[in-house]
Protein backbone atom coordinates (compact mmCIF):
# COMPACT_ATOMS: atom_id res chain seq x y z
CA UNK A 1 0.00 0.00 0.00
CA UNK A 2 1.26 3.46 -0.95
CA UNK A 3 0.40 6.41 1.25
CA UNK A 4 -0.53 9.50 -0.76
CA UNK A 5 1.88 11.49 1.43
CA UNK A 6 4.70 9.17 0.36
CA UNK A 7 4.65 10.45 -3.22
CA UNK A 8 6.02 13.61 -4.74
CA UNK A 9 4.03 15.34 -7.47
CA UNK A 10 6.51 16.55 -10.06
CA UNK A 11 6.51 17.91 -13.58
CA UNK A 12 6.54 15.13 -16.18
CA UNK A 13 9.83 14.73 -18.02
CA UNK A 14 10.41 12.96 -21.34
CA UNK A 15 12.34 10.19 -19.55
CA UNK A 16 9.20 9.48 -17.48
CA UNK A 17 7.46 8.26 -20.64
CA UNK A 18 8.03 4.50 -20.18
CA UNK A 19 6.27 4.58 -16.79
CA UNK A 20 3.54 6.93 -18.04
CA UNK A 21 3.03 4.67 -21.06
CA UNK A 22 2.73 1.59 -18.80
CA UNK A 23 0.11 3.27 -16.60
CA UNK A 24 -1.79 4.53 -19.65
CA UNK A 25 -1.77 1.02 -21.16
CA UNK A 26 -3.12 -0.41 -17.90
CA UNK A 27 -5.96 2.11 -18.01
CA UNK A 28 -6.77 1.20 -21.61
CA UNK A 29 -6.78 -2.49 -20.67
CA UNK A 30 -9.57 -1.94 -18.11
CA UNK A 31 -11.96 -0.95 -20.89
CA UNK A 32 -13.45 1.78 -18.67
CA UNK A 33 -10.74 4.46 -18.52
CA UNK A 34 -10.82 5.58 -22.14
CA UNK A 35 -12.08 4.65 -25.58
CA UNK A 36 -8.49 4.78 -26.86
CA UNK A 37 -7.36 1.39 -28.05
CA UNK A 38 -3.62 1.93 -27.87
CA UNK A 39 -1.18 4.25 -26.18
CA UNK A 40 0.18 6.94 -28.48
CA UNK A 41 3.92 7.19 -28.97
CA UNK A 42 5.83 9.85 -27.06
CA UNK A 43 5.93 12.28 -29.99
CA UNK A 44 2.13 12.24 -30.39
CA UNK A 45 1.57 12.50 -26.63
CA UNK A 46 4.08 15.34 -26.34
CA UNK A 47 2.55 17.27 -29.24
CA UNK A 48 -1.00 16.98 -27.91
CA UNK A 49 -0.42 17.91 -24.24
CA UNK A 50 0.71 21.18 -22.69
CA UNK A 51 4.35 20.79 -21.62
CA UNK A 52 3.73 22.87 -18.49
CA UNK A 53 0.50 21.07 -17.58
CA UNK A 54 1.62 17.48 -17.05
CA UNK A 55 2.64 15.93 -13.77
CA UNK A 56 3.61 12.56 -12.34
CA UNK A 57 3.25 11.03 -8.89
CA UNK A 58 6.64 9.61 -7.93
CA UNK A 59 6.90 7.22 -4.98
CA UNK A 60 9.44 8.58 -2.50
CA UNK A 61 10.82 5.18 -1.49
CA UNK A 62 12.06 4.11 -4.92
CA UNK A 63 11.24 6.85 -7.43
CA UNK A 64 8.66 4.71 -9.24
CA UNK A 65 5.94 6.66 -11.04
CA UNK A 66 2.50 5.56 -9.83
CA UNK A 67 0.25 8.06 -11.62
CA UNK A 68 0.09 10.94 -14.04
CA UNK A 69 -2.16 13.83 -15.04
CA UNK A 70 -1.98 16.05 -18.11
CA UNK A 71 -3.80 18.83 -19.90
CA UNK A 72 -4.44 19.33 -23.58
CA UNK A 73 -5.94 22.33 -25.33
CA UNK A 74 -9.73 22.42 -25.56
CA UNK A 75 -9.46 24.13 -28.94
CA UNK A 76 -6.87 25.89 -31.09
CA UNK A 77 -9.13 28.95 -31.24
CA UNK A 78 -7.79 31.84 -29.13
CA UNK A 79 -11.16 32.46 -27.45
CA UNK A 80 -10.76 29.11 -25.65
CA UNK A 81 -7.18 29.70 -24.44
CA UNK A 82 -8.33 29.43 -20.81
CA UNK A 83 -10.03 26.06 -21.26
CA UNK A 84 -8.24 22.70 -21.15
CA UNK A 85 -9.05 19.01 -21.21
CA UNK A 86 -7.47 16.93 -18.48
CA UNK A 87 -6.66 13.25 -18.17
CA UNK A 88 -5.64 11.42 -15.02
CA UNK A 89 -4.39 7.83 -14.63
CA UNK A 90 -3.20 5.93 -11.56
CA UNK A 91 -1.27 2.66 -11.66
CA UNK A 92 -3.40 -0.35 -10.68
CA UNK A 93 -1.29 -1.05 -7.59
CA UNK A 94 -1.75 2.55 -6.37
CA UNK A 95 -5.47 3.04 -6.94
CA UNK A 96 -7.70 3.97 -4.03
CA UNK A 97 -4.82 5.44 -2.04
CA UNK A 98 -5.24 9.18 -2.68
CA UNK A 99 -2.78 9.42 -5.57
CA UNK A 100 -5.43 10.69 -8.00
CA UNK A 101 -6.52 13.31 -5.47
CA UNK A 102 -2.94 14.56 -5.06
CA UNK A 103 -2.44 14.73 -8.82
CA UNK A 104 -5.73 16.59 -9.24
CA UNK A 105 -4.84 19.10 -6.50
CA UNK A 106 -1.54 19.85 -8.25
CA UNK A 107 -3.21 20.23 -11.63
CA UNK A 108 -5.88 22.57 -10.25
CA UNK A 109 -3.20 24.75 -8.64
CA UNK A 110 -1.32 24.81 -11.96
CA UNK A 111 -4.49 25.68 -13.90
CA UNK A 112 -5.39 28.51 -11.56
CA UNK A 113 -1.86 29.96 -11.81
CA UNK A 114 -1.73 29.50 -15.61
CA UNK A 115 -4.99 31.37 -16.24
CA UNK A 116 -6.98 28.27 -17.12
CA UNK A 117 -10.49 29.08 -15.93
CA UNK A 118 -12.14 25.82 -17.00
CA UNK A 119 -10.87 22.25 -16.79
CA UNK A 120 -12.94 19.69 -18.70
CA UNK A 121 -12.97 15.91 -18.85
CA UNK A 122 -14.96 13.27 -20.66
CA UNK A 123 -15.41 10.21 -18.45
CA UNK A 124 -16.93 6.90 -19.46
CA UNK A 125 -20.18 6.45 -17.56
CA UNK A 126 -18.98 3.13 -16.09
CA UNK A 127 -15.84 4.68 -14.57
CA UNK A 128 -17.21 5.29 -11.06
CA UNK A 129 -13.77 5.92 -9.52
CA UNK A 130 -12.94 8.71 -11.95
CA UNK A 131 -16.37 10.27 -11.61
CA UNK A 132 -15.99 10.27 -7.80
CA UNK A 133 -12.47 11.75 -8.00
CA UNK A 134 -13.65 14.56 -10.24
CA UNK A 135 -16.67 15.29 -8.06
CA UNK A 136 -14.47 15.50 -4.94
CA UNK A 137 -12.18 17.90 -6.84
CA UNK A 138 -15.06 20.27 -7.54
CA UNK A 139 -16.03 19.19 -11.04
CA UNK A 140 -19.70 19.16 -11.97
CA UNK A 141 -21.54 17.16 -14.59
CA UNK A 142 -22.52 19.34 -17.53
CA UNK A 143 -23.94 16.66 -19.79
CA UNK A 144 -23.99 13.12 -21.06
CA UNK A 145 -23.06 12.25 -24.61
CA UNK A 146 -25.00 9.06 -25.19
CA UNK A 147 -23.46 6.33 -27.31
CA UNK A 148 -20.63 8.67 -28.26
CA UNK A 149 -18.01 6.09 -29.15
CA UNK A 150 -17.40 2.40 -29.49
CA UNK A 151 -15.01 0.54 -27.25
CA UNK A 152 -12.72 -2.21 -28.51
CA UNK A 153 -15.52 -4.79 -28.14
CA UNK A 154 -17.84 -2.74 -30.36
CA UNK A 155 -20.10 -1.63 -27.51
CA UNK A 156 -21.35 1.95 -27.73
CA UNK A 157 -20.40 3.92 -24.62
CA UNK A 158 -21.82 7.01 -22.93
CA UNK A 159 -19.40 9.77 -21.97
CA UNK A 160 -20.14 12.08 -19.06
CA UNK A 161 -18.80 15.59 -19.54
CA UNK A 162 -17.56 17.30 -16.40
CA UNK A 163 -15.99 20.68 -15.81
CA UNK A 164 -14.40 22.66 -13.03
CA UNK A 165 -14.52 26.44 -13.12
CA UNK A 166 -11.91 28.51 -11.35
CA UNK A 167 -13.35 30.44 -8.44
CA UNK A 168 -13.57 34.17 -9.13
CA UNK A 169 -12.61 36.09 -12.26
Amino acid sequence: MIEADAVAIESMRPDDWPAVERIYAAGIATGDATLEREVPDWDRFDASHRPDGRFVARRASDGQIVGWIATSPYSSRPVYAGVAWESVYVAPEAQGQGIGRRLMERLIAFADDAGIWTLCAGILADNAASLALHERAGFRVVGVQERLGQDRTGRWRDVILVERRRAGP
